[in-house]
């Protein structure tokens, strides 16, 4: 006789919880339910049952154990302090349910072992959380999702639920340039959103027990290198501007307390490429997709590419 399905709750979806989502639908080993601040079309529209909430502990608690979730995943996408303070209700929630005993908090970020606190807005938001769940989980199984860059701004917008981000990503798709930090040698990791996805939907359904982090990567390399990919796939060459490693550190030194503009947290995000903080570590990556994600494909730049040009709509 089949198990039954087990309840996956998602908080706060935005663009990465769409590939999720869908996933989950895909797979008959789950039911779905969003916890949401309000109703979107997309959800409704794929008959995912949403619950909205205002993220406290109580409103969250009560979802939980109304669907008999037994996960949460968190895809909130905040760099201030309601990222502690929502997350914060979101274990407590796991802690005090029933039945949601596990908890994937929204992370996606490079090397977390050797630069915890890059981004720079990461180690005031992701790490404070990290810690808490070091001493206060208190049976709740937890996992972090590390990933480097998405590889999906190489894409065209239309090819990714992700939205573009050429403030901080080097590669500008709508105008068709580079900007090159440092020198783009520096070592990155790049990984497709629907990939990391599935390799979510792995880790539900895994019973070997999560690790404390969870790396995954479609490739490691440089800009350098992946600029010549793209150059080569489109037969095309791409105009490039330099910006010294110095310059984006001097800037950096000057505007910490400027932490919540925007325009300071991308020129942050420089820093974590030119620290080579988004290169995700290859002996634990590997290891663990040994470990997890045997039946998951993890794609280079260049099949990505070649993926997109061939399927309409998101990749």
């Amino acid at each position: 006789m089949a198990a039954s399905p087990q309840t996956i709750a998602l908080a706060a979806v935005g663009s990465m919880g769409k590939f999720v989502c869908e996933d989950l639908l895909a797979d008959d080993r789950f039911n779905v339910v969003v916890i949401s601040r309000g109703r979107d079309e997309w959800f409704t529209s794929r008959n995912v049952p949403i619950h909205v909430s205002d993220y406290s502990h109580d409103s969250v608690l009560s979802i939980l154990n109304e669907t008999n979730a037994t996960t949460l995943l968190s895809f909130l996408n905040l760099n201030d302090e309601r990222y502690i303070t929502i997350h914060k209700a979101f274990l407590s929630a796991c802690i005090a349910s029933h039945s949601c005993k596990r908890l994937m908090p929204s992370e996606y970020c490079g090397n977390i072992e050797t630069h915890p606190a890059r981004p720079r807005f990461y180690g005031t938001t992701r790490e404070p959380f990290r810690q808490i769940l070091k001493t206060e989980a208190d049976g709740v199984e937890w996992t972090l999702i590390e990933n480097g860059w998405f590889m999906d701004y190489f894409l065209p917008k239309e090819k990714s639920y992700m939205r573009p981000v050429p403030d901080e990503f080097p590669i500008n798709l709508d105008d068709w340039t580079a900007r090159v930090r440092g020198t783009g040698d520096e070592p990155q990791s790049w990984t497709l959103a629907r990939e990391v996805g599935r390799a979510i939907v792995a880790l539900c359904a895994d019973t070997k027990g999560w690790e404390p982090v969870t790396y995954v990567c479609g490739q490691w390399g440089t800009y350098n290198e992946v600029i010549k990919t793209m150059e080569s796939f489109y037969n095309r060459p791409i105009p490039k501007t330099h910006t010294p490693a110095q310059e984006i550190r001097d800037y950096v030194a000057a505007n910490l307390d400027n932490d919540q503009v925007y325009a300071v947290q991308a020129v942050m995000c420089d820093e974590w490429s030119i620290d080579g903080a988004t290169e995700v570590p290859k002996d634990i990556t590997l290891r663990q997709r040994e470990k997890y994600f045997q039946n998951c494909k993890f794609s280079t730049l260049e099949e990505v590419l070649a993926m997109a040009k061939g399927v309409r709509g998101v990749v």
